[in-house]
């Protein structure tokens, strides 16, 4: 997470020195408006997400892996065609109501579903989404609004994020 912060504080420090040297006050403010609202929206996120896979761990909620590959997953989804199977000599009819057991018992409740979207609707990430929003109509009602330079730096975050996380693995 820290050099995820530096990368954003060294191009943020890139664009404003690009701000003050081409002398666009409105591009300075566009650039940073954008730039800080969107790393928030980021950083939000992350916290979010981070906070939901550590409760569900200190919770046990692990979901089990699937010794299959990738191939055999999307080729025989049902897992028709495996060894197990050929062995019992099931009938298509047993196999089909197994899944439709195995569906009704996966059926999630509203409660559930209510659980899984914290995330999305955390209190960090709608106040990070309600200063982008706040930001945007600032600069459009004061006529200052640069969508070039707005949309740049809106773009930045998110590339940057992603550059470096990628870096790490």
């Amino acid at each position: 997470m820290k050099k995820i912060i530096n990368a954003l504080l060294i191009v943020d420090i890139g664009i404003i020195i690009f701000s003050l040297l081409s002398g666009n006050r409105d591009w300075f403010i566009n650039s940073q408006i954008g730039f800080i609202s969107s790393s928030l929206v980021m950083f939000a996120s992350i916290i979010s997400y981070r906070n939901m896979v550590k409760s569900r761990v200190d919770a046990g909620i692990v979901v089990a892996e699937d010794n299959r590959d990738t191939i055999e997953k999307i080729e025989d989804p049902y897992d028709l065609y495996s060894e197990d199977n050929s062995k019992d000599k099931k009938s298509m009819e047993d196999i089909v109501k197994e899944e439709k057991e195995k569906l009704k018992k996966n059926r999630r409740s509203i409660w559930q579903v209510t659980k899984d979207s914290k995330p999305a609707l955390s209190f960090y990430r709608l106040g990070a989404y309600g200063l982008l929003i706040l930001g945007f109509f600032y600069l459009n009602n004061n006529h200052q609004l640069d969508i070039t330079s707005y949309l740049f730096s809106l773009l930045l975050p998110p590339i940057i994020v992603v550059t470096m996380l990628m870096r790490e693995k």
